[in-house]
């Protein structure tokens, strides 16, 4: 069978068995991964990229038409980002700069390399989860996409965090147990059209766990995983740090259905239990932010932006969290004997939540790259290119956006089918099958009237 077929016999297939290793067919991908320098380029360029935005934000115009780090940042980097959770899960965390002072100081020297606290691998996820809500505030209250030294006070609180955890743990402590940016790459990275796992068969009889404890010259998983321990998208990192550490050529890098992990998990990962509604409330907020009735709202209650617009992500993340709550119902089951707590709703969301976030980034994306080469000339005096400015069609983009959000919600409507069918056989009712699925129009429908 040629490779195609069995990638695309991989990307429909019902279960996780006998998934296509992109490692064995395209040994080039392995080389690349295993090759540590490699990824040391790509870290130094997106140093590099960071450092830029940071000196642009603080030292050049404060005009967001004069100064080329906002739109580098929120128009082309962080979309970019969003794109890529849906092929390659969490990789651009193994690329990450962020990480980067604290790596540095730890290769110094300069590290207690205290054992994490029971604390912080127990209540991470709600303290990372509470950071994503309050940069997701920050960047339309304090208009970061308009305000490039914010953009860089953002980035630099970012870094610190991450090098102040890298001081006090061993790896990357901030990645692992409280990075927002992370837990809402490892929530999307449920959806990826790629996995990264060990051949079990291969591990077996393994004594040294090298991939996860590293050896004398080679450091092990910066997140404590080790090729091993990876059973999910959730935390891995993608970086390729255990590939020259394991002498049995176990890790893989599967091509799957991007539904079955969140089939498989039925709703016990608590990260997107969390994310999930706050993400969707707050991307419903953004849009309907973005409508002239809302800018009429404001004037006739006489009440400022910041003030209206955190009610309006109260309200927006309580409905998506009544319409958890409502498909819960209809399922009628929360709890397994042997898996523990079930929220189902919450993978049948999944898809709308991240094609929901893709959508509004590449809004963004749209509305400017036709002025990001003009800013660049505007800032620097190169006049010739002031010149290039163009405009992107809204019909097109307001097309492409229905598109995506219809597939979301068609996604939400597979997982829905293959709970009905087979793991909630027992529970799901006709009536409750089509309860969820008019929950789920409802979405879409509220989706597109704020989009359009």
């Amino acid at each position: 069978m040629n490779w195609w077929k069995k990638a695309i016999k991989s990307l429909m297939a019902y279960d996780d068995k006998g998934g296509f290793d992109l490692f064995r067919a395209f040994p080039g991908i392995r080389r690349f991964l295993a090759v540590r320098h490699h990824y040391a380029q790509l870290r130094t360029l997106g140093d590099v990229l960071f450092v830029l935005v940071v000196i642009s934000g603080f030292w050049g115009p404060q005009e967001a038409n004069r100064n080329f780090a906002v739109f580098l940042t929120w128009g082309l980097l962080w979309p970019s980002i969003v794109l890529s959770w849906f092929f390659v899960g969490r990789m651009w965390c193994g690329i990450c700069p962020f990480p980067g002072l604290g790596v540095f100081l730890q290769k110094k020297g300069l590290s207690f390399n205290l054992p994490v606290p029971k604390f912080l691998q127990k209540y991470g996820v709600y303290i990372s989860v509470f950071l994503l809500a309050l940069i997701i505030w920050v960047e339309i209250v304090a208009g970061l996409d308009k305000w490039p030294a914010g953009t860089s006070y953002l980035i630099l609180a970012i870094v610190v965090g991450s090098a102040l955890l890298a001081i006090l743990f061993p790896g990357q402590a901030w990645c692992r147990h409280l990075c927002p940016l992370g837990r809402i790459s490892g929530a999307a990275a449920t959806l990826s059209i790629t996995e990264f796992r060990a051949d079990h068969k291969k591990c077996k009889g393994c004594k040294t766990f090298a991939c996860k404890r590293g050896t004398d010259d080679k450091t092990g998983c910066p997140v404590y995983l080790g090729a091993v321990s990876v059973n999910h998208n959730l935390h891995c990192l993608v970086c390729g740090h255990c590939l020259p550490l394991c002498d049995r050529d176990s890790p893989q890098l599967l091509l799957r259905n991007p539904y079955i992990e969140l089939i498989k998990n039925q709703g016990r990962y608590i990260t997107c239990t969390y994310i999930v509604p706050f993400l969707m409330g707050s991307q419903l907020a953004r849009f309907l932010r973005e409508k002239p009735s809302y800018h009429h709202w404001q004037e006739m209650s006489n009440l400022p932006d910041s003030l209206i617009f955190s009610l309006l992500l109260v309200v927006c993340s309580l409905g998506v969290l009544w319409v958890i709550k409502m498909g819960a119902s209809l399922f009628g089951v929360a709890k397994d004997p042997i898996c523990g707590h079930l929220s189902p709703m919450v993978p049948i969301l999944i898809p709308m939540a991240f094609t929901g976030e893709l959508v509004y980034r590449m809004s963004f994306f749209a509305n400017g790259i036709g002025d990001f080469m003009p800013t660049i000339g505007r800032q620097f005096g190169l006049g010739f290119l002031e010149k290039w400015i163009f405009s992107v069609p809204v019909f097109p983009v307001h097309i492409l956006s229905a598109f995506f959000m219809l597939n979301g919600a068609i996604a939400g409507g597979y997982i829905l089918w293959r709970f009905a069918i087979v793991e909630f056989e027992d529970y799901i009712t006709i009536k409750s099958f089509i309860g969820v699925n008019l929950l789920i129009s409802i979405l879409l429908i509220i989706y597109l009237w704020f989009i359009f």
